[in-house]
């Protein structure tokens, strides 16, 4: 039997970005799969193991920042 890994909100800052891997039904919302930040997300989203952390960012990629914005 497969154990799920389910992680606390507790675990994550409330502005820490985090993956959201499936999609996330509430009755108020519906939220896609993608990066979020975690105090945005449902606590049914973390009681459901659906949110993981992102890896750390290594290398010069962590000193660039977001891209400029497109015109």
């Amino acid at each position: 039997m497969p154990l799920e890994r389910r992680l606390s909100r507790e675990m994550f800052l409330s502005s820490e970005v985090v993956e959201l891997r499936q999609m996330c039904f509430t009755p108020g919302r519906l939220f896609e799969p993608g990066k979020y930040l975690a105090g945005d997300l449902p606590d049914t989203a973390f009681e459901m193991g659906l949110v993981e952390k992102l890896p750390p960012v290594r290398g010069r990629s962590e000193e660039l920042g977001d891209p400029p914005p497109q015109v």
